[in-house]
């Protein structure tokens, strides 16, 4: 799954899928970190000021998590 697949606000989307990218595209694990935790900051972001419903802040969060693990798996 991809952030493309979930049902975003407009304008969330691309700064979604650039974290998104960044996770996908670390290099080091120290970056692969760096970019886990600003998409974990900004799905928190979205929901603290509502902008986004639980249920969609825990499908990014999902979405996130899979790909930094992917990534990681495939750093090692």
């Amino acid at each position: 799954m991809t952030t493309a697949q979930i049902s975003l606000p407009k304008g969330v989307g691309p700064h979604a899928e650039k974290l998104f990218d960044a996770i996908t595209q670390a290099s080091t694990a120290e970056e692969l970190n760096r970019a886990g935790g600003k998409a974990e900051g900004f799905v928190l972001g979205l929901e603290t000021a509502k902008a986004i419903k639980s249920q969609i802040a825990e499908s990014l969060y999902v979405v996130y998590d899979d790909a930094a693990s992917q990534r990681a798996s495939e750093l090692a």
